[in-house]
């Protein structure tokens, strides 16, 4: 899931000039139809901040009623909004990223608060994405050309019709802008249902897109569980394309739901991504960066590599110098400025962090640093250690299983032939990396690694002007750019139209 390498150091390079406004929203209610009604669902989610466990907001959730009225709404809107123009499209996201640049900071504020990023993440690379991804899709609408002559042929792309985008909660506007921006451009019209973990966000997007002018049922907004109302809308027969985000385990339920009405789905899930230090890296450097990248966000990207493959004979060398980075990390209130790692996102995740951290231990993985339990101090709130392992086997399921927390297991390797089999031998492929002085060298490694997207020393700033995607159990399709456009699009063929 999502953003692999903005890491702490760099966050303040992205931060917004502006302060942010001290009100963020008190929007509680679904947006369909161009208006704001109150779902009716009978139960009742609770937001709640990770680091206090204060109670933020309560959000009334969604019933099969609602989501057929923003089905609905979006479906009667879809024959006007399908036939504007890639300059009309590009004009509206224009002004969409005008809002979201003037409210970047009620964004940020609300990441902080619902999700626990660090302030310095927060407005930094978390809010950072949705102008990212805004500005890159109006670049790429500047590019696109809709219909192709082949002799006699025409070839035209067409939008595919009403777009159903499930969110999940640890990348909240990386997903929610990347999702809506590239379905807006393509001509679609949407229903967004955001993870009920982090729905602020996604309704100051709603806002925005109010401000905007976005015409009435073009966007659509709706809260639940993704059980329940992610499931209603991947099987839902006025539902054309799915978009998901989320672990592999919902992935396969979107799909089966989906399958019944042979619909567009698309899916990010998981990843278990390798990160691979030949052994003419600048080690020191390498491990750093290696251990940033792992524990930036808390650990909750599904594409940060968190297996790091280092020289057997440099396995030692390697621990010491991730012990030394994971035990600088500042942990605690995600509103101060000197921390750099906030809490899990809930308790659940954080059950599962703990659950993991202990299978490394039992499974005889050395405890570099870390290990289970909150840091000294943190009695409240879902903070984790830092952790670092070292002597890992592949095998084991610290090495297998995406934890998606602060966890990194250092793995050794004899051969170079070795290392690139290790860092494929996970049923998941979303992302790797590669260091070396070499780059020719690191290229041809990166080229066997079998995943949708492969770092090289870590460089990331084409990050949100690269298509975005995994191969086996980490999903299919792409984002970002063209290629997440043309993911909302369908190709018709039209003979002899020249």
């Amino acid at each position: 899931m999502a953003f692999i390498q903005l890491d702490v150091e760099r966050a303040g390079e992205f931060a917004p000039k502006e302060k942010a406004t001290d009100m963020v929203t008190n929007r509680t209610e679904n947006y369909i139809d161009g208006e704001w009604v109150p779902a009716s669902g009978a139960d009742v989610s609770k937001v709640v901040n990770p680091a206090t466990l204060d109670v933020l907001a309560e959000i009334r959730l969604s019933s099969l009623d609602d989501v057929n009225r923003a089905v609905a709404a979006a479906r009667r809107a879809f024959p006007s909004f399908s036939r504007t123009s890639l300059s009309d499209r590009s004009a509206l996201l224009s002004r969409i990223l005008e809002i979201y640049n003037r409210r970047r900071g009620d964004f940020a504020d609300a990441l902080t608060a619902e999700m626990g990023a660090p302030t310095t993440l927060a407005h930094g690379a978390q809010s950072y994405l949705g102008a990212a991804h805004l500005s890159e899709t109006i670049e790429a609408l500047g590019r696109m050309e809709l219909e192709e002559q082949r002799g006699t042929t025409a070839i035209v792309r067409e939008p595919a019709g009403v777009a159903a985008l499930i969110t999940p909660w640890n990348w909240p506007i990386n997903q929610i802008f990347t999702k809506l921006a590239s379905a807006l451009a393509a001509g679609c019209t949407v229903v967004l249902k955001p993870s009920q973990i982090t729905p602020l966000d996604a309704l100051l997007t709603a806002e925005i897109l109010e401000e905007a002018g976005v015409p009435k049922g073009v966007f659509n907004l709706v809260h639940g569980k993704g059980t329940e109302i992610g499931r209603a809308l991947a099987s839902h027969p006025d539902v054309d394309v799915v978009s998901f985000t989320g672990s592999t385990r919902a992935g396969r339920d979107i799909s089966k739901a989906a399958a019944d009405t042979i619909k567009i789905v698309h899916l990010e899930l998981g990843g278990k991504s390798a990160n691979i230090l030949l052994d003419d890296a600048d080690f020191e450097d390498a491990v750093k960066r290696g251990v940033d990248v792992c524990f930036s966000n808390a650990g909750q990207s599904c594409s940060v590599a968190t297996r790091m493959l280092v020289p057997r004979e440099r396995l030692e060398e390697a621990a010491e110098l991730a012990k030394k980075v994971a035990e600088n990390y500042v942990v605690g209130d995600p509103t101060s400025p000197d921390t750099t790692m906030g809490p899990i996102s809930n308790p659940s995740q954080w059950e599962t962090v703990q659950t993991l951290i202990k299978a490394g231990i039992d499974e005889g993985a050395t405890l570099v640093t870390g290990g289970p339990g909150k840091p000294e101090g943190l009695d409240k709130g879902y903070f984790a250690k830092p952790t670092i392992f070292s002597d890992v086997d592949n095998k084991m399921t610290i090495a297998q299983e995406e934890i998606f927390g602060p966890v990194l297991s250092i793995i050794g390797y004899d051969t170079e032939e070795e290392a690139i089999e290790i860092a494929n031998d996970s049923i998941y492929g979303l992302a790797g990396a590669v260091q070396s002085q070499d780059i020719e060298r690191a290229r041809r490694v990166a080229a066997r690694i079998h995943a949708g997207h492969v770092y090289i020393n870590n460089q990331t700033d084409s990050y949100a002007a690269s298509p975005f995607g995994g191969f086996k159990q980490s999903g299919n399709g792409y984002e970002h750019g063209e290629w997440g456009i043309h993911g909302f699009q369908v190709i018709k063929s039209i003979l002899g139209a020249y």
